[in-house]
């Protein structure tokens, strides 16, 4: 479920319709509704309870959107942050996101951040290589740290998905390397199952639910004497978000191929491009009949071409569009490629919403370049 709906007044995400925020704040604008942050948060949790998991450990992925105010939202919910670089850690920490509820991963931590994280005092440090393992010894030596790190066999995890295709057999293979690890007396505090579930993508079949998920992890960890963590991302943010951008006009070449031509570009949402990945595209105000377009936004580059041939409503220049299942992986990625300004953010809580990131003027932009005295 998602708390995006039309109205009387067109899309509305809650209680505000989104022609409401883009008059005001201006396009392109993320909007993302609290109610559907929480709700996935809670849905999630409570499937693993329900499922006999005690106490399990959270950690919401940060680069999914790692706005602080809505890492906040799911901190004050019991989750925990899984991190993948010092500032993701600084920003689980600014929300209030205590460091014993903080994972820090990434396959490339360097010394500064493994001290920083140290520091902060993580719940884990997941090693990614032997180089790693060594460097994190090395460092918290140094500092005198004897935290946990956690050891991910990420080499078996791969070879038991490509070679079976499920969850299952993946759990089940961690589940025997922890009792192999118990069995020669070693001691094994927490054991992390990652994300594992995918998105309900609007206009897509449904992938397994958060039910079915934890009711799976709940009978091949049964009996297990560890603490679990997971690590969602996309499932708690995606539906989320929408980016809603406005149509610059409408260009029909003598072949009658039509280009919907937005101000929304791939340096504010870059994962059609980069990944080839789909999203459902909704006229913010309601209408009837359907028209074939190539969706593309003003950036000069081949790449910045949201979808070809895809049925949609008629638009017209000033209509609104908005881009579902946006709220991961889209303004956490986006740039200001161009010189375009990043774009804000907004934070939806029933029938108000505020501004959680706004957008820099051009004056902002231009002074963060700094020109020597000698050129």
């Amino acid at each position: 479920m998602n708390h995006f709906e039309y109205g009387p007044q067109g899309l509305a995400c809650e209680g505000v319709p989104l022609a409401k925020i883009a008059a005001e704040v201006g396009t392109p604008v993320y909007v993302y509704s609290r109610a559907t942050l929480e709700r996935h948060f809670v849905v999630f949790r409570d499937a693993l309870t329900m499922s006999g998991v005690v106490d399990p450990l959270i950690a919401y992925a940060v680069k999914a959107n790692s706005n602080v105010a809505v890492l906040k939202v799911l901190g004050d919910l019991g989750a925990g942050a899984d991190t993948v670089s010092e500032g993701e850690v600084r920003r689980a920490l600014a929300a209030g996101i205590p460091g014993e509820r903080i994972v820090f991963s990434g396959v490339g931590k360097a010394r500064r951040e493994i001290a920083f994280a140290l520091q902060a005092g993580v719940a884990e440090i997941n090693v990614e290589s032997e180089p790693e393992l060594n460097l994190i010894a090395d460092v918290a030596a140094a500092m005198a740290f004897n935290n946990a790190s956690g050891i991910g066999n990420t080499e078996g995890f791969r070879k038991a998905w490509e070679a079976q295709g499920a969850m299952r057999a993946a759990f089940t293979k961690m589940r025997g390397l922890v009792e192999q690890l118990l069995g020669e007396g070693l001691s094994v505090e927490r054991l992390d199952l990652g994300g594992g579930l995918g998105v309900p993508y609007f206009n897509h079949p449904e992938p397994p639910s958060p039910a079915e998920f934890a009711a799976m992890v709940g009978e091949v960890t049964q009996g297990l004497p560890v603490t679990l963590a997971f690590e969602p991302g996309r499932v708690i943010a995606a539906n989320a978000g929408v980016l809603v951008s406005e149509v610059i006009h409408v260009h029909e070449r003598p072949e009658g191929r039509k280009f919907l031509v937005i101000d929304a570009a791939m340096n504010d949402l870059v994962r059609p491009a980069m990944y080839d990945a789909f999203h459902d595209i909704r006229a913010v105000t309601q209408r009837a009949g359907e028209t074939v377009y190539d969706v593309v936004g003003p950036v000069c580059e081949t790449g910045d071409t949201f979808t070809r041939d895809r049925a949609l409503p008629p638009f017209a220049a000033g209509d609104l569009v908005a881009f579902m299942s946006a709220g991961a992986y889209g303004a956490a990625m986006a740039s200001e490629y161009n010189t375009r300004p990043l774009v804000p953010e907004v934070l939806v809580d029933g029938d108000r919403y505020a501004v959680i990131r706004k957008r820099p003027t051009y004056d902002e932009m231009l002074a963060r370049d700094l020109v020597p005295d000698w050129v």
